[in-house]
């Protein structure tokens, strides 16, 4: 363990900290072959008397493990753990994982290795564990490969959680130095620094060419170095290896002996050379690139015959293993008969443990060999994989399935199975932006249900049609629909139903004014909570949240959607998550955190029609606002989609917002003239907050148009009582609007407020207009404002993220930089994120090398 030092101190003391009762969270990271693993292995070496080790480990499965890395744990763990693995319950294995942690007389040290091929129930129980850490006496250590890390990839969202953890270490290991590795040359006849020169340090590499000890023979990749290696090895030890490299994770004993003519014996000259780890229990490679090396080594034919070996056992011990492991192996071999035997169940039990990614992985193994299904199977494959995908988000996938779905439950003749089919089609098509497919299947399903006779299923699709209103902005008509759903989910005792159809209820007669829409709601969320329905929750949670801000109780909002967003990416419904976080962008929005509410939105950039449309929005505005690039190309878009969308809950906030947009650009009139015809149907059908912003924008446009009676700031600042506009914005925390209220005043005091608040949020546009109107007034001294520092940013950063970039530099946490500059630790781990976004930097090192290259800080 050379030049580790630091790594081993900082583990042992994590370790110290956590022997008193101070949990913390390690993270290890870097490239494969940094020696990740190693510095995990030396890890008995450092820690404290009594200390508990913990290691499991994560697949480079086609479909992972279920919690497979906390599953290797049994055996070292006590009972009460060992029976949550085996019932495959996330709630009762995140409780049982802590009361294991929670033992002050024998503090552990956990490590998960390789967590980025974490399967979402590990990471999802990861989560649970990363927010309770600081008050168990344990240490928690994660390590990943960055470089296989996407904005979107499922373990970003566990890394946020740990960066707000009051103790987190970053451990990057370093390449290995040209001294280093002529350290490790001594008395092996080999030429240092030409390995040097071959690996660039790669601990890894280096460590293979010297076990070689034949330079001149090891070309500089990982494959040939682990073929040398192993060049000079017996036949029989080089087809053990062979078949053990086919199996992307610990061996078992059992299996080592069930796959190997000779079992462990026959692996002793293996493990000599340091190819394998060999204990009592199992085997192991000793790194994963020297497995995968292996792997790639071997022919076609040989590398089928392997995973036959490994699938003929696996069958022969159902109860040892995981399905997604048998699955794995079957479509390795292309044992087809075992895909289709085993796969839709290993989706089914997938989807049970909330590892929904997992589950539309075999779904569609299984659909590749969808001939081998009666039709009505095929049907329910069809209809199981279109609600996994609507689940994840993936709309178009789910559309397309579920259309399969439907077009076989049409030859079946089972009216009930082809009602519910065309209601989840309704769904989804609505999901995916076809509003009237979504319609027309909608009513079909009431026409087929109807005729069926199965009262529950009439109700759901009575509620969905209630939806399908609601969404549309036809009360009326959703409360007449939504209340017959209601009582006929009274009467079944469903809660689910029940929820589904207060909801619809709930917002319409919000909506319009009656106290009883938000009681109705709020039972919604409640039944929903209570009986575990997860998507009424998130409905639920959604519409209240939508009408909460429509109100300006934006703080209220923001805290309902905490618990939401949580919610949402624990249970794995990252279509509802995508359209939380852009709700949440639109309050911060609103409250002029406009850094947050940007990289909220410009998360959703490859998401459906309904969440693109909304984050547009709020993405275009903010540019707008600030005068940056790409601002109103965004906002065309947003009306674009919005416009395909057919609703006014879309159109009403993209016209609003495009008007704006034009009016801060100097040419509102053509742009008015353009969306002006949607007018009425948004005041009709529409939120009342955005339809009042669209009339406002309007009238300044120059058209006739009628806002009626209302109180809301918009229709306040059209009808000329800026005064009242301008507290009612103040009072909701809303101040960009605040000062666009204040900016109508003839008073230098009032036009210097708004300047003021201007010039803070770095709304330069309408700060050019303020400071335009104060020097006609005839006003001297008008402050310079702060939008500059930003413009002249070589990098883009506001002045806050330079703040920010300045601390990370110093190697402080996001908990520490939160508390030095009194931020929340969510606002600081939102501006890390834009940080490495306009940095173009994959971490924070690099983010401080890169700050300092443009001059952003001192060298």
């Amino acid at each position: 363990m050379l030049e580790r030092e630091r790594e081993l101190a900082e583990l042992a003391a994590a370790a110290e900290e956590a022997k008193a009762g101070d949990g913390s969270v390690v993270l290890i990271t870097g490239e494969a072959g940094i020696g990740k693993s190693s510095l995990i292995g030396a890890l008995p070496s450092v820690l404290p008397d009594g200390t508990r080790l913990l290691v499991g480990y994560c697949d480079d499965l086609a479909t992972p493990r279920v919690l497979g890395p906390l599953r290797d744990l049994v055996g070292g763990v006590g009972g009460t753990l060992t029976k949550a693995l085996d019932s495959g319950d996330r709630n009762g294995v995140s409780d049982a994982l802590r009361a294991e942690l929670d033992r002050p007389e024998d503090p552990a040290v956990l490590v998960v290795e390789d967590i980025h091929w974490a399967d979402e129930a590990t990471l999802d129980v990861l989560r649970f564990l990363v927010r309770r850490i600081a008050s168990l006496p344990a240490v928690l250590v994660l390590s990943y490969r960055d470089v296989e890390l996407t904005r979107d990839h499922p373990l970003q969202h566990l890394l946020g959680l740990a960066s707000g953890t009051p103790r987190l270490r970053r451990l990057r290991p370093a390449r290995l130095s040209a001294a280093a590795v002529r350290r490790l040359a001594v008395d092996t006849g080999v030429d240092a620094d030409r390995v040097f020169a071959v690996t660039s340090g790669n601990p890894f590499f280096v460590a293979e060419i010297f076990a070689s000890g034949d330079l001149d023979h090891v070309p500089p990749t990982v494959t040939e170095a682990v073929a040398a290696r192993l060049a000079d090895l017996d036949a029989s030890t080089r087809d053990a290896l062979e078949q053990l490299a086919v199996v992307p994770s610990a061996v078992e004993r059992w299996l080592v002996e069930a796959v190997v003519p000779s079992g462990l014996a026959s692996l002793a000259e293996a493990e000599r050379r340091g190819v394998l780890v060999v204990s009592p229990t199992g085997v192991s490679f000793t790194h994963e690139l020297a497995r995968r090396a292996v792997v790639d080594s071997m022919p076609a034919a040989r590398r089928v015959a392997c995973d036959q070996a490994v699938l003929t056992a696996l069958l022969d011990h159902p109860d040892r293993v995981d399905l997604s492991r048998i699955v794995h192996h079957a479509t390795q071999a292309g044992a087809v008969e075992v895909i289709v035997g085993h796969g839709p169940v290993a989706a089914r039990e997938a989807s049970a443990a909330g590892s929904h990614r997992e589950a539309v992985a075999h779904y569609r193994l299984v659909l590749d060999h969808r001939e081998l299904f009666s039709p009505a199977e095929q049907a329910d494959l069809f209809d199981g994989y279109a609600v996994e995908c609507y689940t994840i988000g993936s709309a178009a996938l789910a559309v397309r399935a579920q259309e399969e779905a439907v077009k076989l439950r049409r030859s079946l003749g089972d009216l009930r199975a082809l009602g519910l089919s065309l209601r989840w089609l309704s769904r989804m098509n609505w999901w995916a932006g076809s509003r009237p497919k979504a319609e027309a299947s909608g009513t079909e399903a009431i026409e087929v249900l109807e005729r069926a006779g199965d009262e529950r299923a009439l109700a759901l699709a009575l509620s969905n049609q209630s939806q399908l209103c609601m969404l549309a902005g036809r009360q009326p008509e959703c409360v007449t629909v939504g209340r017959r759903a209601v009582a006929m989910a009274r009467d079944l005792d469903d809660p689910g139903l029940l929820s589904h159809a207060l909801n619809n209820v709930g917002v319409a007669l919000w909506e319009e004014g009656y106290p009883e829409g938000q009681s109705l709601l709020e039972e919604s969320l409640a039944v929903a909570l209570e009986a575990g329905e997860v998507e009424h929750a998130c409905r639920a949670y959604v519409n209240i949240s939508w009408q909460l801000a429509d109100l300006s109780r934006f703080a209220e909002a923001e805290r309902l959607l905490e618990d939401a967003i949580d919610l949402a990416d624990e249970a794995e419904f990252h279509g509802f998550r995508r359209y939380m976080e852009v709700t949440r962008a639109t309050v911060y929005l609103a409250l002029g955190r406009w850094d947050e509410a940007e990289w909220g939105a410009t998360s959703s950039d490859d998401a459906e029609m309904i969440t693109r449309c909304p984050a547009l929005v709020v993405a275009g505005t903010v540019r707008s606002r600030r005068g940056q690039e790409g601002g109103r190309q965004r906002l065309d878009e947003a009306w674009e989609l919005a416009q395909q969308l057919g609703e006014a809950q879309r159109t009403g906030p993209s016209a609003a917002a495009l008007l704006e947009a034009a009016w801060l650009q100097g040419d509102l009139a053509w742009v008015a003239a353009g969306v002006a015809p949607a007018y009425e149907d948004v005041r009709r059908f529409g939120r009342a907050t955005p339809a009042a912003a669209f009339g406002y924008w309007l009238r300044v446009a120059g058209q006739d148009v009628s806002l009626g009676d209302s109180d809301q700031p918009y229709a306040l600042l059209a009808a000329g009582q800026w005064r009242q506009a301008a507290e009612a914005w103040q009072r909701a925390g809303c101040p960009y609007e605040h000062a666009l209220a204040l900016a109508q005043s003839d008073d230098p005091g009032d036009l210097l407020s708004a300047l003021g608040m201007l010039d803070e949020l770095g709304a330069e546009p309408l700060a050019r207009r303020v400071r335009l109107r104060l020097r006609e007034l005839g006003v001297a001294r008008i402050p310079r404002g702060r939008v500059q520092t930003t413009r002249d940013n070589p990098a883009g950063l506001t002045e806050r993220q330079t703040d920010v970039v300045r601390l990370l530099a110093e190697g402080l946490t996001n908990a520490e930089i939160a508390a030095r500059l009194v931020l929340s630790v969510r606002t600081v781990d939102t501006h890390v994120a834009a940080i490495l976004d306009k940095l173009d930097a994959k971490t924070r090192r690099d983010a401080a090398t890169r700050a300092k290259a443009l001059g952003l800080l001192p060298v």
